[in-house]
């Protein structure tokens, strides 16, 4: 279609998450609290790593840098969507929607991946324990955290580049409450088949290739814990990986039910209710997770709180 037939859309509108006016005061002091909670949590995870030298390790590394993402990740799209809550209007120009829309693909792809990367970690500290200090030397876990932002941001660049080449209608209403694919994609006035096709086969790739490692590590996980006699052994085995599949359950859960469905069966409304798991509920619950299920985590709290009463 010829882009000289239409207007040049210049900015957007953002529908929100609700219309109902009631619920938009209540909405907005719930989802700054969960920010809030996201950001502290996940800061707060960082520098506990950071300044615990017991917590140097491989697993703990890949923590800072899931909950960096987390941070980065909420950071992202929250901010906007709380200005939505106390405004008439959403107004989100061109620019800031593309860039919206990067950034947030970056952070979703690499959190996939860096679940799977916790779960190789895993795997080997259980299936290999004696080769672990070898298997994850400081080298591997650099080049695979690298990897995973790699990964991000190729498909990130792909998503963009192509919805870049979307021309947009006068519509300038997006039904969503950030720069998502197919709300942007329901907007266009020329041909979409391949941004769709691309988001499919895309965020397949992106979300079965991380599942299947996922699920290949913790099968061999499993069949290794079967072999402890202990039942205080399996335990210690089991606790170690907990935290981590609750996380991949309801990230990967929420993701797949959004992406991997033709935008004709998935509502939009209901993409915006799961949506919500991966932006904003996933980033604060890992680190709560992590720390409530993690005895290392909880002691070096303890030290952190000590030590700060002793210089009080």
């Amino acid at each position: 279609m010829d882009p000289g037939n239409h207007s040049l859309v210049t900015e957007f509108i953002l529908a929100g998450l609700t219309e109902q006016p009631q619920l938009q005061l209540l909405f907005f002091f719930l989802f700054l609290g969960i920010y809030v909670v996201t950001v502290v949590g996940n800061l707060g995870m960082i520098t506990l790593i950071g300044l615990s030298s017991h917590l140097h390790t491989p697993m703990y590394y890949f923590l800072i840098n899931l909950s960096f993402i987390d941070f980065c990740h909420s950071t992202v799209i929250t901010p906007k969507m709380l200005v939505s809550f106390v405004t008439e209007k959403n107004i989100i120009s061109y620019t800031e929607c593309m860039t919206q829309l990067y950034f947030f693909i970056i952070f979703i792809i690499a959190e996939g991946y860096m679940l799977a990367v916790m779960a190789f970690d895993r795997y080997v500290a259980i299936c290999n324990p004696l080769l672990y200090n070898v298997i994850m030397s400081y080298h591997i876990c650099f080049r695979l955290t690298v990897g995973v932002y790699i990964l991000g941001f190729i498909g990130s660049t792909i998503h963009t580049g192509f919805m870049l080449r979307v021309f947009f209608c006068k519509n300038k209403m997006v039904n969503h409450y950030f720069c998502d694919l197919f709300p942007l994609l329901e907007l266009s006035c020329s041909s979409t088949y391949i941004n769709k096709l691309l988001v499919l086969v895309l965020s397949a790739f992106n979300i079965v290739i991380p599942s299947l490692t996922i699920l290949a590590s913790y099968i061999f996980i499993l069949s290794s814990i079967l072999q402890i006699h202990s039942i205080e052994g399996r335990s210690k085995a089991f606790s170690t990986c907990s935290s981590h599949i609750s996380a991949v359950a309801v990230f990967s859960g929420s993701a797949t039910f959004t992406y991997l469905q033709p935008s004709s069966v998935s509502s939009m409304d209901q993409g915006k209710v799961s949506s919500v798991f991966y932006t904003c509920i996933v980033p604060m619950l890992n680190p709560l997770i992590y720390s409530l299920h993690n005895k290392d985590v909880k002691l070096a709290l303890k030290k952190f709180w000590r030590l700060k009463n002793v210089y009080e």
